[in-house]
């Protein structure tokens, strides 16, 4: 059987795994990227936020991104079944940080990142899936491999990174998984040639149409022509259409009175697919000998976009301590890792909460809202929710709810007063 020793191996070459893979390339140390697919592959995760951008540019992997001309996403529009729409423009976030960032088809975004990390000289091993993994007391590990040819080898390293995303292959082999806070939700999506999309910057913008609290349509227009929509709802609520997954997302887009006309009758580029309870949480995010990050660790829910900007996070954080360690520096993981991105993911996950209770709709969809209080709630938006300056961040237990609260009050007075 084949081995091969690396200081860092890096399970899956998704964003989070060329973060991760990038910064310790750049520090010297050997490093191995396996990846079980063939890319370009499909993935979902198509609308990035603007905190994300940092991490690409700090490793270096900006550039190549910005060659290939992705469509620039300045903000966000939200619309409900009343005719209401609240847009939030980047540039008017509280705060420093990036002002935009893009919306990309992720197997060119993706393909885009590894070809690069290649041209580096990283040594990434697609189409090998990672069957066993079993570690040592002093957190040295060996992993097997296998690839299609189904002939094992093995790799030896000092540190492993879990970058696998839905694979989440080290919760599944250690027994991390646990079951998350979000309520369970499902999507069906597909992709489809935006031939009727508008000139200007109406064509550009991703957009949130919602049906009703609990349901809501995603649009996200590509720079190739193509757009991403997709349904968000309750499991039951999805499996209440019949008929083949194209025929229940055309059911769906017909509810959507703004986008009914745009998108009636075109063809789906592939059959709509369906992901059913797909927010997930583990145990821990670390132990000795590996870190989880990424989707490999928590994704909340799809509906504010974070999960590329918590993948490159956390890849970036988690590199640079275990390079910190292998250098014989102490590394508090618990305090350095995860209290730090467990501190973000707790803010994202208020949100997502509250915009499931309806508190966060009434918020955005209030007529009067404050506009430093929309600047805050922007920069959470945009994936600045480490920056405990914003009111919105530090007090994101109870600021949703009271700023509810009072847009209730203040549609009651209005009503009184008619």
């Amino acid at each position: 059987m084949k081995n091969e020793s690396v200081d860092v191996l890096i399970i899956g070459a998704g964003p989070s795994g060329a973060v991760a893979a990038a910064y310790l390339h750049k520090q010297g140390l050997k490093i191995k990227v396996v990846e079980k697919n063939r890319f370009p592959r499909f993935v979902i995760g198509e609308s990035l936020i603007p905190r994300c951008m940092d991490h690409f540019g700090a490793v270096g992997l900006l550039p190549c991104l910005e060659a290939k001309g992705f469509e620039v996403k300045r903000g966000a529009r939200f619309m409900n079944d009343k005719g209401v729409v609240c847009n939030f423009d980047f540039s008017k976030k509280h705060g420093d940080g990036w002002d935009w960032t893009w919306q990309v088809p992720r197997a060119d975004f993706d393909k885009t990142l590894t070809d690069e990390l290649e041209r580096w000289g990283v040594a990434i091993d697609f189409e090998k899936e990672v069957v066993d993994v079993v570690f040592a007391d002093d957190g040295t590990s060996a992993t097997t491999i296998k690839g299609k040819d189904g002939d094992p080898s093995v790799i030896d390293a000092k540190f492993i990174i879990d970058s696998s995303g839905w694979g989440r292959v080290l919760p599944r082999l250690l027994d991390l998984d646990r079951p998350s806070e979000i309520p369970e939700h499902a999507t069906i999506f597909t992709h489809l040639k935006d031939v009727r999309r508008p000139e200007g910057e109406e064509g550009t913008l991703i957009t949130f149409d919602i049906i009703d609290t609990d349901t809501w349509l995603w649009v996200i227009p590509f720079s190739n022509g193509d757009c991403s929509i997709g349904y968000v709802g309750t499991i039951a609520y999805l499996e209440s259409f019949e008929g083949s997954p194209t025929e229940k997302l055309r059911q769906m887009m017909r509810l959507s009175t703004y986008y009914r006309e745009r998108f009636e009758g075109l063809d789906y580029l592939f059959e709509p697919r369906t992901i059913k309870s797909f927010s997930a949480s583990v145990k821990q995010l670390y132990g000795k000998g590996y870190a989880l990050t990424g989707n490999s660790a928590e994704f909340l829910d799809p509906v504010f976009s974070s999960g590329v900007t918590f993948a490159a996070e956390s890849a970036h954080l988690s590199a640079k301590l275990i390079d910190k360690q292998l250098s014989g520096e102490n590394v508090d993981w618990e305090k350095e890792y995860t209290e730090y991105i467990m501190y973000g993911v707790n803010v994202f996950s208020t949100y997502v909460k509250e915009w499931y209770t309806g508190n966060l709709q009434k918020i955005f969809f209030h007529s009067t809202v404050n506009k430093g209080i929309k600047a805050q709630i922007c920069a959470v938006l945009a994936g600045y929710v480490w920056d405990r300056s914003n009111p919105f961040v530090k007090n994101h237990d109870r600021l949703v709810k009271t700023v509810a609260h009072i847009a209730d009050m203040e549609m009651e007075r209005a009503l009184e007063r008619q």
